[in-house]
């Protein structure tokens, strides 16, 4: 039988029987990639939830929502602080209000019922209001404090009262007894011999603060009433002769 002899590709050259083998391996190699096609699975096909049903999802979402109206619902409010009028020093009872003695403070309530209770200060300073209690410095001017008069005519007498002889619950509006003791430091002929009340129930209007006077002394200002301007000079002559007790009375 005759060579067939045949290029297959380039400078490559072939007889028949060795295109016939080439053939033969194709075939059986085709039929061994088409069984094992055959033998091989499918892939399965899953059923997927949508992203939308994701419960953690819807969640996540109502979150981020609620956050954003809480935050857009607190800039809208601001802070909430409104401005009230407070005492800059302390403040007798009877004391008429002057706009040097008041200071704006901002201040949050709670309740609007709560903030009008105190002096507003969206306007100029109240000025000739009387104090009908007596106020702490820096203490909110409440209106149930204030009220229109005119203060009542008073004497004041200043008095220098060692630092020990000043109860320390008594402040500026307290309502005291004005005592004369002996003082061991003047000479006996000119000391009284038992204590001896020199002035009751008088105002105290001014209290400097503690550490303020010379020598251990506080200067205390009390207020008289006009029924006791007669017994302002044999008070005053006592006060020289001995060393002033504070004694606060209800």
């Amino acid at each position: 039988m005759p060579t067939v002899v045949a290029q297959v590709s380039g400078d490559l050259w072939t007889t028949g029987a060795e295109i016939g083998e080439v053939e033969h391996n194709a075939r059986v190699t085709v039929s061994s990639s088409s069984r094992r096609d055959e033998l091989v699975s499918p892939d399965a096909s899953r059923h997927r939830v949508s992203a939308w049903r994701d419960p953690r999802l819807v969640v996540g979402i109502a979150l981020v929502a609620l956050c954003a109206l809480l935050g857009a619902t607190l800039l809208g409010r601001g802070d909430g602080a409104v401005g009230v009028w407070a005492t800059r020093t302390e403040l007798a009872e009877g004391q008429k209000i002057a706009a040097e003695d008041l200071v704006r403070r901002e201040v949050r309530f709670v309740e609007q019922a709560d903030a009008d209770r105190y002096l507003p200060a969206d306007e100029s300073a109240p000025e000739g209001l009387l104090l009908s209690r007596p106020l702490g410095a820096g203490e909110l001017v409440p209106r149930s404090a204030v009220g229109a008069g005119e203060p009542e005519e008073t004497v004041e007498v200043p008095l220098s009262v060692p630092t020990d002889s000043v109860p320390s619950t008594v402040g500026v509006g307290s309502t005291v007894d004005v005592w004369v003791v002996p003082d061991p430091g003047l000479e006996p002929r000119s000391v009284q011999a038992e204590a001896a009340l020199v002035l009751d129930d008088v105002r105290v209007v001014e209290l400097a603060r503690l550490g303020g006077g010379i020598g251990g002394t506080r200067q205390v200002v009390v207020a008289l009433d006009p029924g006791q301007e007669d017994t302002l000079p044999s008070a005053l002559a006592r006060i020289t002769q001995g060393a002033v007790v504070l004694v606060r009375t209800p």
